[in-house]
């Protein structure tokens, strides 16, 4: 049992050793490039991606919305039987 964890032990040390590749930080970039004032929104700076996703939690939004009037729309005038 002890064995195991001695085993555990030295293979966390080196994983979370500091020999492996150095990243460099790239906040200053961010920043930056965040607080440039072009007249962009915020939530659409970070490209691509951002926008995409703006625009899809947009529509579905919409498309929410219009399925919640709906709904409403047909309960409020039951079909006569």
């Amino acid at each position: 049992m002890n064995r195991h964890i001695f085993a555990l032990q030295r293979v966390a040390r080196r994983t979370f050793s500091s020999s492996g590749r150095r990243l460099e930080n790239q906040v200053p970039q961010k920043q930056k490039m965040f607080q440039e004032n072009d007249g962009m929104p915020i939530h659409l700076k970070g490209g691509v991606g951002d926008t995409l996703l703006y625009r899809a939690t947009m529509g579905l939004t919409v498309l929410g919305s219009g399925y919640v009037v709906y709904e409403l729309v047909k309960w409020a005038c039951p079909k006569k039987a």
